[in-house]
């Protein structure tokens, strides 16, 4: 086999090994959620990859409800890969199986994070959300999140 398949082979069995799994107990916005592990322990993620709108923006509230209605009650999966500045945990979440990045990207209710992106697919899925119009995307000019922190509108 060749070096670059054995590696990614190797990330794929570390990535299973340290999965978690708890009940989605909270959605604080479209990329943030509260999940209640088996232990009894309270952990807030953040969505690692994508950036969705701010709650006091354009499309806010729509990405906080997409986000509720695919993962809140339902088990999600996830692994600590890192912590951010805030305490949240940082991952790729998947919610009764559904990946929770992927699925806001489709429906146009967050932003390919490209600071911190690692799946390139994601990219092709935002362009098709574009195409489509679809949620934000809907907007002649939205705004990317990062953005309407550094500006405030």
């Amino acid at each position: 086999m060749k070096p670059c398949i054995i590696a990614a082979l190797l990330h794929c069995m570390a990535t299973v090994a340290s999965a978690a799994t708890g009940r989605v107990v909270g959605v604080s916005d479209g990329d943030t959620i509260t999940v209640l592990t088996a232990a009894q322990e309270r952990l807030r993620i953040r969505l690692a990859e994508i950036d969705a709108p701010e709650s006091a923006q354009a499309f806010g509230a729509r990405a906080k409800q997409s986000l509720s209605g695919i993962c809140f009650g339902k088990t999600a999966t996830f692994t600590r890969a890192s912590t951010d500045r805030y305490g949240r945990v940082v991952s790729r979440v998947y919610c009764d199986g559904v990946d929770a990045q992927t699925h806001q990207v489709e429906n146009g209710l967050a932003w390919v994070y490209d600071q911190y992106v690692q799946d390139r697919s994601l990219y092709r899925i935002q362009r098709q959300a574009q195409r489509d119009k679809r949620g934000l995307w809907s907007d002649p000019r939205p705004i990317a999140p990062w953005n309407f922190r550094r500006h405030g509108s």
